[in-house]
């Protein structure tokens, strides 16, 4: 190693995560570039909350999948629970997940089989408005069926943890350039053979080397790296319903609801009182010609389309009929990228020396947040869990003959995933344009 350092591409969710993690491991000159300044406005992250769940004890006889998620969410979740910085974030309130159509509650069925924990069924209107104060959950749940889960989930703030994690990076040394000009990397800067990462160019013309590279861009990291179809950019949408102080004190400490056809909601924050809504669906892709071929392209836009409105409006209609009409505070549109298996990407580049690779997160992303740092630092310190490793791998050979309308064992918006390109209308909120 020389003395140029670590770079990390990307100062959001993960950015922030390993920049946090390297700092506490003693790694020296750390510096991250983002082109929007702290905290970005189109950070998934740079959110009221998330939903956050404990999970079973990974066994070594667990199948891939069930290993995979144990082991990263019960490194997620000591954290939560445990780590000085993450535990003021987390809110154990409790968990619904529920379901209309035949499909979806099919998903929740293999949800609740794989559950080692307590989970009361919910077949009735009643059953279902008994998980909160009286007065919070006056719909008629048409179709509803599912499980609570009363304990051992919830949610976390999302923005304070992103603003916790920043805080004491920097703290420690870490070095963030932020800013459409100065921390806008444009381009990977690649040795002569380009056979190694030798660090960044960002759009004011600086060239930022480094003894390491470490992308971690999210949705935005597709522009920067041939990923061969590993990444699909995709897009989800929010808004949220604000109450006055005395409704939100009748709406506080609920359990998240999660229809895993129709949306969810989390309690509403402390400061706005406003509750977070999101509608379910596959998601949403910006499908434009690049190079010849269609790509999924991110953009910010703090609006959402007509038709993801309605679906909102519906999910209320269904669950809390009060709030059916009333005007929305803000909303936006927020991209992850997905795999294929939907498992994370986290891997040294097998052709590019120097770079490392952290992105993926599949919708999946915050709530695993505190793993991520370590995962990464694991990587670059070559101690990572074997089993682990081999499933965040590099792996292109998974998205050769990729369907990139695949809906991902997700569910909702009759079930079929939707482009931008086709949108019409938008609402009237925070209009930005694109």
């Amino acid at each position: 190693m020389t003395d140029k350092g670590i770079l990390i591409i990307g100062g959001g969710t993960w950015g922030c995560s390993v920049a946090l993690e390297l700092a506490r491991r003693g790694f020296g000159k750390v510096k991250v570039l983002d082109a929007s300044p702290f905290p970005s406005p189109i950070a998934a992250g740079n959110d009221l909350n998330k939903i956050a769940e404990e999970s079973n004890e990974p066994r070594d006889d667990d199948v891939n999948d069930d290993y995979f998620w144990n082991k990263i969410n019960q490194m997620a979740m000591h954290a939560w629970k445990h780590d000085s910085l993450f535990k003021p974030f987390y809110h154990p309130t409790g968990f619904i997940m529920a379901a209309c159509g035949d499909d979806a509650y099919e998903h929740c069925l293999k949800y609740a089989k794989g559950e080692h924990a307590k989970l009361s069924p919910l077949q009735t209107a009643e059953e279902f408005r008994s998980t909160m104060p009286k007065g919070v959950l006056t719909g008629s749940f048409p179709g509803w069926r599912g499980f609570w889960k009363d304990g051992g989930a919830g949610w976390v703030f999302a923005r304070g943890a992103l603003k916790a994690m920043h805080a004491e990076a920097v703290e420690l040394g870490v070095e963030f350039v932020c800013g459409p000009s100065q921390g806008k990397v444009e381009s990977l800067l690649c040795s002569a053979a380009n056979d190694a990462v030798l660090g960044a160019r960002t759009a004011d013309g600086q060239k930022h080397l480094a003894d390491r590279t470490i992308l971690a861009a999210g949705a935005n990291s597709d522009l920067l790296l041939d990923f061969r179809k590993q990444l699909r950019p995709t897009a989800w949408t929010l808004a949220h319903l604000p109450l006055s102080a005395a409704e939100a004190e009748v709406y506080q400490k609920l359990p998240v609801l999660y229809g895993v056809d129709r949306g969810f909601f989390i309690e509403p924050d402390q400061e706005k009182h406003e509750i977070k809504l999101v509608d379910e669906h596959p998601g949403y892709l910006h499908m434009v010609p690049i190079d010849g071929r269609l790509r999924s392209v991110p953009f910010a836009r703090e609006q959402i389309p007509k038709e993801a409105e309605a679906r909102m409006r519906r999910f209320l209609r269904e669950t809390m009929p009060q709030f059916e009409d009333r005007e929305f505070s803000f909303a936006r549109i927020c991209w992850d990228a997905d795999t294929v298996d939907r498992k994370f990407l986290i891997d040294v580049h097998p052709e590019l020396a120097n770079l490392v690779v952290a992105v993926g997160g599949s919708g999946n992303g915050f709530m695993t947040s505190p793993a991520i740092g370590v995962l990464v630092a694991d990587t670059l310190q070559g101690k990572m869990d074997a089993r682990l490793k081999r499933m965040l791998r590099w792996r292109p050979e998974s998205a050769e003959d990729r369907d990139w309308w695949d809906t991902q064992d997700r569910f909702g918006a009759e079930g079929r995933l939707m482009d931008f390109q086709n949108v019409q209308d938008w609402t009237e909120i925070g209009a930005t344009g694109y």
